[in-house]
């Protein structure tokens, strides 16, 4: 996949495609580790670390910036990911010790 060397939206959007379905297995793997921090973790007020949180939207802003991406989306976007981890690892956590 080399989007420099495309010249039809076919092979845009089936590199889109291909990216996406790469990104769907990453973040299940994401979510795996949330269920295991849900297992770790020993009481539920432990599963929201705001400190963790913005030193996570931090390493990826500098990765983005490291790249070229566009940091500020970059940011919004592992903003609402790490929320919704936290809503996710939260319900395990109920799951596994309610």
């Amino acid at each position: 996949m080399n989007p420099e060397s495309y010249t039809t939206m076919a092979e845009v959007r089936a590199g889109v495609d291909e990216i996406d379905r790469q990104l769907v297995a990453l973040l299940d793997q994401r979510f795996a580790h949330m269920r295991a921090a849900a297992r770790i973790k020993p009481t539920r007020a432990a599963v929201r670390d705001e400190p963790r949180k913005a030193e996570v939207i931090e390493n990826v802003r500098a990765e983005a910036e490291r790249l070229g991406a566009p940091a500020d989306v970059m940011a919004e976007l592992w903003d609402r990911l790490v929320e919704a981890s936290i809503a996710y690892e939260m319900a395990a956590f109920d799951s596994l010790k309610g």
